[in-house]
């Protein structure tokens, strides 16, 4: 008997296009043979199944609909929303009280991965490398001499909360520091500034696949821009390289900082992070865990490169979900 899958897709965060790219590569892919997949807009202004152009509002109390007089329920939820509210876990935990299964890691776990300034003071007590930081709310007082004493130029400058590399700023003159920061504060009222790391970046992949935690082959990223922003990542200019190329020892490295980090932060379900290679060490710079699912991101081209068809990488994290409720 097929399973029904709600796709949820959309948001409420600047993601909300890039998400419903995601969804639909998911819809398209799914074994129909296993699954009864369903694309569930979760708007601003509403909740809908969308089958056939044709609008069927959700049922909040339940997270149920009703298609030709039937009502139609879920037996998991596949969670492909950036940013608000499926990345940082809020949505997430409306699914935990309702008792259904989602393919993300719990609640907590995605507000704390959202939250770059919180996940960074997790890792470092754990030993994993990072650059050094400097956090601010919006409103705070801002000497930009003590910013530049402590984390150097050129800085990147992050909104704490927030995806797809909106709002940051890699700056080279304190000058340029303050504007910066407004920037950012479109995205966030809060902050993460941070050093100049100086070496290859490396994606890596991370999920639990047929029962164990498995790290994919690792992409190399090289922008044609200043660093891996919007463009970068979604227009084209940048190569993504899949093997990286980098030593055996260090792939290693990688791997078991990459492994060791999934772990600290109790992550379930997929995750993509990013480390700078620094005189051969990984340095941790952020996770994210409803990584892009479109053909053309990161996360399925390494799963490609292992061999894993889209099919089966999202009918895999589908089971898992379902195995752990």
């Amino acid at each position: 008997m097929q399973k029904n899958i709600a796709i949820i897709m959309g948001g409420y965060s600047s993601e909300v296009e890039i998400s419903l790219k995601s969804g639909n590569v998911v819809y398209e892919s799914l074994n129909r043979e296993i699954y009864r997949p369903y694309k569930v807009h979760i708007l601003q202004d509403r909740w809908v199944v969308v089958q056939d152009e044709i609008e069927y509002p959700i049922q909040k109390n339940d997270f149920t609909f009703v298609l030709e007089n039937e009502k139609i329920t879920f037996d998991c939820v596949f969670n492909a929303i950036h940013g608000n509210p499926g990345e940082n876990g809020v949505i997430l935990a409306y699914f935990d009280l309702l008792g259904i299964p989602h393919t993300s890691a719990p609640f907590y776990q995605m507000a704390l991965t959202f939250n770059k300034r919180d996940t960074l003071s997790v890792v470092k007590e754990y030993g994993i490398k990072a650059a050094t930081s400097y956090y601010l709310n919006e409103g705070d007082e801002i000497d930009t001499g003590e910013i530049i004493r402590k984390v150097g130029l050129p800085c990147f400058v992050k909104p704490n909360n927030a995806g797809s590399s909106f709002g940051i700023s890699k700056v080279y003159k304190e000058i340029d520091l303050l504007l910066a920061i407004r920037k950012a504060c479109k995205e966030d009222s809060e902050i993460l500034i941070e050093s100049f790391l100086d070496g290859a970046e490396i994606s890596v992949g991370v999920l639990e696949y047929e029962g164990k935690v498995k790290v994919l082959p690792m992409t190399e990223i090289v922008s044609e821009n200043d660093f891996f922003d919007y463009e970068a990542k979604y227009l084209g200019a940048s190569q993504e390289i899949t093997p990286a190329r980098i030593s055996e020892e260090v792939r290693r490295k990688v791997e078991i900082v990459a492994k060791k980090v999934y772990e600290i932060l109790n992550i379930s379900g997929f995750s993509r992070a990013e480390y700078i290679i620094v005189n051969g060490e990984p340095y941790f710079l952020e996770i994210n865990t409803v990584p892009g699912l479109t053909k053309e991101s990161i996360l399925p081209q390494q799963a490609a490169e292992a061999g894993i068809s889209l099919p089966d990488l999202f009918g895999n994290i589908i089971e898992e979900a379902l195995k752990s409720n």
